[in-house]
């Protein structure tokens, strides 16, 4: 059978662990078996990372805004365990936040839904979207462990030689002080991915944040989605029947879970780190859930949504062969796909990875799975098999 082409390459960011593992194995029986894969390869790995000093983080970041396109595996961020562990020269920053603050990105999250998995949130009847912004706040902090008393305060000097200072606090004794910011581009480039990917999904948009307390960082974020939906979508949701809804995140909390799903919820960068792990858990795996980064100008990354499964790979590398789930991974990959052949006019490559998707899903119809679905599927799995069997059995359906 002769291979589909690609005309143009996709950024390819290999990473860490379990997910490194499965990343080489889904495309030896998944894509080089059916696709004349075209990458530019880019080790993200944690050694990698520490020994380029972050240098291949942004050679890959660069690549995906050339390309228009990138696959993502899951990687290591650092803390002091994985510096003793990996022999590094320091800890390094989060990978994921360095290309998504080069890409001023945005990333939207949505469950992978199958019929003989049920989520344990019994309302949702539709994948409720997750749209979170990348840029920013907690992400890119400043944070100092003061030793004693004395005053914390937050200054801005300005170019022009304008000073701003506000106390934080009079400190007592020991403790710790943050600083964090925003900008108001970074969130306008935000709030115009969500309303767009709304538009292109068809869905409603609702915004969450917590201006009651934070009256003017939260407060900005708020007025900005306002103004860009009033000055730039409003016409077009209204004539779509479609609703932009903004209320404050415990509010959007509570209503999330008595809603329906079937929504985009736009959330700040720490709130939608957290609620998409919700939302991926409670409709069934973290597993089940796809993740794209999506910039203002039309750049695209496709990653696994969850880490790189650390005790899976403690277990690998012990010899056994482990049931992690693949799904993330192999929806990357077809995410990536589908949109390098959208955008290069090229139909093969955007049918293949609609088929390899149903023949994802279709092997879990089945009966055949991983071991975390099998924990939770209704009618009970037929078979829940390692991840090498699982991806050999979707291959085989594939041919």
């Amino acid at each position: 059978m002769a291979k589909i082409l690609m005309k143009n390459a996709v950024a390819e960011l290999d990473g860490d662990e379990m997910t490194r593992i499965l990343w080489k194995v889904i495309k030896d029986k998944l894509l080089e078996p059916f696709v004349e894969l075209k990458t530019e390869y880019f080790d993200l790995g944690l050694k990698e990372r520490d020994d380029t000093e972050d240098a291949v983080t942004y050679e890959a970041a660069r690549a995906i805004k050339r390309l228009g396109v990138g696959v993502k595996c899951a990687t290591i961020t650092s803390n002091a365990a994985r510096v003793k562990e990996y022999n590094l020269k320091h800890l390094t920053p989060s990978p994921n936040g360095i290309i998504r603050a080069e890409l001023d990105g945005t990333v939207f999250r949505k469950p992978i839904i199958v019929s003989n998995v049920q989520g344990t949130v019994s309302c949702w009847k539709k994948p409720l979207i997750l749209g979170r912004h990348a840029y920013g706040d907690v992400y890119k902090n400043c944070e100092i462990a003061v030793p004693g008393p004395g005053t914390a305060e937050l200054v801005f000097t300005g170019t022009d030689g304008t000073v701003i200072r506000r106390t934080i606090m009079e400190m007592k004794g020991p403790g710790v002080i943050q600083g964090i910011h925003n900008t108001d581009k970074s969130i306008e480039s935000f709030a115009r991915c969500c309303f767009f990917y709304g538009l292109s999904e068809k869905v409603d948009v609702w915004f969450a944040t917590k201006d009651t307390i934070s009256k003017t960082y939260d407060g900005r974020f708020k007025e900005i989605f306002q103004k860009i939906y009033d000055t730039e979508f409003k016409a077009d949701f209204e004539k779509a029947g479609l609703e932009y809804f903004y209320t404050l995140i415990d509010d959007a909390v509570a209503r999330v879970m008595q809603s329906k799903g079937g929504f985009l919820w736009a959330c700040k960068n720490y709130d939608g780190d957290v609620m998409s792990d919700m939302v991926a858990s409670a409709s069934g795996s973290l597993a089940m859930m796809t993740s794209v980064l999506v910039s203002p100008d039309g750049v695209f990354e496709y990653e696994a949504a969850h880490g790189t499964v650390q005790r899976h790979y403690y277990r690998y590398m012990n010899g056994e062969k482990t049931s992690t789930n693949p799904v993330a991974l192999i929806f990357a990959w077809t995410g990536a796909l589908a949109k390098r052949g959208e955008l290069d006019n090229t139909p093969d490559l955007v049918d293949f990875a609609r088929r390899l998707e149903k023949a994802t899903l279709d092997t879990i119809e089945s009966g055949e799975m991983t071991g975390d679905l099998a924990k939770i599927a209704q009618p009970p799995a037929t078979k829940i098999l390692d991840s090498w069997q699982f991806i050999d059995a979707i291959a085989a359906r594939l041919k």
